[in-house]
């Protein structure tokens, strides 16, 4: 059975203080929920905070993204090696804000993962679709031509160390959620179609949602078969929240 994993994007919020006060709450809590894996992204001043703080303990942190360069003259950029530095295992790449604010392609994207994977990280693809494309009906189109291009530089191999988060683009920060049965849906899509491609690893990679989860909804979300945690934004700025959300993922509590 795959474990549960719920991790906390933080996005560009707080300072050190609250970094170090969200932290160690987390921290204390981690006893509570012994089949969960926990990771948290902070903005990348307080990686090495986490390192400090979290080092040693079942508590994971990644990066919210990363340059697909190794190294170079790109001036306020970050690479994966100097990411790994840090202690991080994950990173985020694809996340609709990347694509939208920043203008990433698929194919941009497709380079971060590439990167992020030769660095030894391990990449979380997200992947999703607007309002009007769930609309259009359009929503399995969507997120396939996102991990296609994935595939198409990378292989399916590279994704035995990775994770997929679904993240309808439509429920991330609208309070609005797709309910156990839509979310499900479209994980069972996403795994169909890895399996495809190799059995072991579609049965395997963990297949996160993100759009909306809260303590209130998680337990429900995170009941069905192909769903595997979540990638939490705003909830996890709130210890009480993220606390929550991680007892319901837990399949002992």
């Amino acid at each position: 059975m795959r474990r549960i994993m719920v991790a906390g994007n933080w996005k560009m919020h707080g300072t050190a203080e609250m970094a170090r006060s969200l932290a160690g709450d987390v921290l204390a809590a981690l006893p509570e929920f012994p089949d969960v894996d926990v990771a948290v992204f902070p903005p990348a001043p307080y990686l090495a905070l986490l390192q400090s703080l979290a080092e040693g303990s079942r508590l994971e942190w990644g990066a919210q993204t990363l340059n697909p360069n190794a190294e170079g003259a790109y001036t306020g950029e970050v690479s994966g090696v100097m990411l790994r530095d840090l202690g991080c295992r994950y990173v985020l790449v694809g996340h609709s804000e990347r694509r939208s604010l920043f203008g990433e392609s698929d194919t941009d994207v497709a380079e971060r993962f590439d990167a992020a994977s030769t660095a030894g990280l391990e990449p979380v693809l997200c992947v999703g679709e607007t309002r009007e494309e769930r609309e259009a009906g359009r929503t399995e189109e969507v997120v396939e031509r996102q991990v296609d291009a994935v595939l198409e530089r990378c292989g399916i191999g590279r994704f035995e160390q990775a994770v997929l988060a679904y993240e309808p683009v439509w429920a991330i920060g609208t309070g609005l959620t797709a309910t156990p049965e839509e979310a499900q849906a479209v994980h069972a899509f996403l795994r169909s179609k890895m399996a495809r491609l190799d059995g072991t690893i579609g049965g395997q990679i963990r297949i996160l949602y993100g759009g909306s989860v809260k303590a209130s909804n998680a337990a429900d979300l995170f009941a069905q078969e192909d769903i595997d945690g979540g990638l939490v934004g705003g909830a996890s700025l709130k210890a009480h929240d993220f606390i929550g959300i991680c007892r319901g993922a837990s399949r002992d509590g």
